[in-house]
């Protein structure tokens, strides 16, 4: 869902000018498209395959911390409680791989 937006001509651009080194991979079809287009296509972006894994691997687990419903739903009146709650939910998911 995320990958269509991020890899996107316009938002790799936006990332140059803010000087954000870009690490999605190009789609398919944007291959596909560039060869198509020859010279005019461009050069493909440069990206980088173990940041990509490392990125992935971070949104996974909070992805998964999102799964406990206090962390989801929000409730807690307070940072500090709020920070807890994730710290707990963590641990929890730590606990389950051990």
């Amino acid at each position: 869902m995320h990958e269509q937006v991020y890899s996107s001509r316009g938002f790799r651009a936006y990332l140059r000018k803010r000087g954000i080194a870009c690490t999605i991979p190009e789609k398919n079809d944007q291959k596909r498209h560039r060869y198509n287009c020859g010279r005019h296509g461009g050069r493909p972006p440069a990206s980088d395959r173990q940041t990509y894994r490392r990125r992935n691997i971070v949104e996974r687990c909070f992805i998964r911390i999102k799964g406990f419903r206090i962390v989801a739903t929000k409730y807690d009146k307070t940072a500090t409680s709020y920070e807890a709650a994730v710290t707990l939910a963590s641990f929890l998911l730590w606990a389950r791989s051990v």
